[in-house]
């Protein structure tokens, strides 16, 4: 079963280096962080996910960890770290980690004792081949950098070699399988990793890369679950409370494997790319939300999501998101009133929301060059806009020294700017997060049914004993449901019941009624 605070629980996301700076260097830091805790709480955040904050030579933003139990300096010690833990938990908002169990960076620790080519205590810490040639299917590889006349298996970027938790089908004498002593060691220290922030006040890990632990497995991710399911017997004995999310998007696999909640993102008819933007037709056209949308159908996501939620709804959570750090801020093809609309819809699902930072006042994407890594993504990671001031209010250091540009349009939204207007995007999330707080039937483990969901119509959906309906179209529309004796609790633009079982919704409006 999942952690019990997570019934209540809307996570914020916050991306370290972007969110404030408070000793002018240009990049975030954790006292900024700690500063802005009484924000995220007036939103109605209760939990923080803090993107990677280790020590690291950020050639992937953080994700190549050099030291797992190091604070990176640019953010600032251990010390506040642990103080930040402890003024959240002050302020009732728990703080989940960013765990990297697949990978580290190329300077850490364990991978240079690997590179030797004497044998050691981490000669297997990651995979290596037995000679230069590979053998290894289409895995990615890099050679002829270490002692070791061997090449070694990358996880992602070229700077994270792939630690080893061993083979599920062995086909190489190199190769070591799932219960070798060595591969079971890499697990035992990831587990060492989560214990220590732990015992410091972490209440838990979002978990990057989840189900990429252990090599050829097979389709039903037994040998990487067997993992997670043997660390989540760590954590109920010694950590009852703590919660891990996982980046998987699998949740029958996810949930199995002793997750609370796993990401629903990466599939392509379901999450983020379906009610977000149209990625099948490169662009957001089709999102569910945009009201000119040309062929809008919400049962694109339904169709993976309502299996998903069937199988699972007993053992977790399946988590929606705003967007994240990985993927185009939903501005960039949803203006405010029709963010408004998708952000109802997110906060009023079952399971455990997150929103990332930024979303709430709607800031943009920005086209940048890659950062740290970033890709397409470094545009989704700029510098939080907290007032007009210098720099959006981000930090008082040079421009020239941020870590990103701030968005340079005139109309950039800020905080301040949506603070005194009842009317704002950030106004409306805070509406909508309190109405989920007050309101059981709307949080992570109600009840949740689909009572109409009709092709180009409005979408209507019952969370315990309130009925809800959203209708992102720019022209009114009635659909029969019934409505009897019902009374409106909340409302984004015009809701009216005209019968028994009518209920009028005007142009991109939502309802909940009670």
């Amino acid at each position: 079963m999942p952690a019990k605070w997570l019934k209540d629980t809307v996570f914020y996301e916050i991306y370290p280096q972007s969110f404030k700076d408070t000793n002018g260097d240009g990049i975030g830091d954790l006292n900024g962080i700690i500063e802005k805790l009484d924000y995220v709480k007036s939103l109605g955040c209760n939990a923080l996910w803090i993107n990677p904050c280790y020590d690291s030579p950020f050639k992937d933003a953080g994700y190549d960890v050099r030291d797992y139990r190091k604070v990176a300096p640019r953010y600032g010690t251990n010390e506040d770290l642990y103080r930040l833990f402890d003024e959240a938990h002050k302020k009732g908002i728990r703080v989940l980690l960013d765990l990297v169990p697949g990978h580290t960076s190329e300077e850490h620790p364990w991978f240079r004792q690997s590179q030797r080519a004497e044998p050691n205590a981490y000669s297997n810490r990651y995979i290596w081949t037995s000679h230069w040639w590979l053998g290894c299917k289409d895995m990615p590889y890099i050679g002829g950098e270490s002692e070791r006349a061997a090449t070694y298996i990358l996880n992602f970027f070229k700077c994270q070699p792939a630690l080893n938790y061993g083979f599920l089908n062995v086909e190489q004498p190199w190769q070591l399988p799932v219960d070798h002593p060595d591969a079971i060691a890499t697990r035992e220290a990831m587990k060492d990793v989560m214990r220590f922030w732990l015992s410091h006040g972490c209440d838990g890990f979002r978990v990057d890369m989840a189900n990429s632990l252990v090599k050829y497995d097979d389709a039903n991710k037994s040998a990487t679950s067997a993992i997670w399911r043997n660390v989540r017997e760590m954590l109920d004995a010694e950590f009852p409370d703590a919660a891990l999310v996982a980046e998987w998007s699998a949740p029958k696999q996810a949930l199995r494997a002793g997750y609370d909640a796993d990401f629903c993102l990466n599939n392509p008819d379901t999450g983020y790319a379906t009610l977000m933007r149209d990625y099948e037709g490169e662009g957001p056209d089709n999102s569910f939300f945009r009201k000119d949308a040309p062929a809008r159908d919400i049962n694109r996501f339904l169709r993976v999501y309502l299996d998903w939620y069937a199988d699972t709804k007993d053992l977790g959570y399946i988590s929606l998101i705003t967007c994240n750090h990985d993927t185009v801020r939903p501005r960039y093809g949803l203006d405010y009133d029709e963010l408004k609309l998708a952000y109802a819809f997110l906060f009023t699902m079952p399971g455990v929301p997150f929103l990332y930072y930024g979303d709430e006042i709607g800031m943009r994407y920005q086209q940048l060059p890659s950062k740290e890594g970033g890709y397409f993504r470094t545009g989704s990671r700029t510098p939080m806009q907290w007032a007009s001031s210098k720099n959006l209010g981000f930090s008082d250091g040079d421009a020239k020294n941020l870590y990103l540009p701030v968005d340079p349009a005139a109309d950039a939204p800020t905080v301040a700017a949506q603070q005194a207007d009842p009317d704002s995007l950030l106004s409306t999330v805070r509406a909508l997060l309190k109405l989920r707080h007050s309101e059981e039937a709307l949080q992570a483990d109600a009840p949740f049914e689909v009572v109409s969901a009709e092709a180009g119509e409005p979408f209507v959906y019952r969370r315990g004993h309130l009925l809800l309906a959203v209708n992102p179209s720019g022209e009114a529309r009635t659909v029969e449901v019934p409505v009897a004796g019902r009374m409106p609790l909340f409302s984004i633009g015009a809701g009216k019941i005209t019968g028994g079982n009518a209920l009028k919704l005007g142009p991109q409006s939502f309802v909940v009624l009670k």
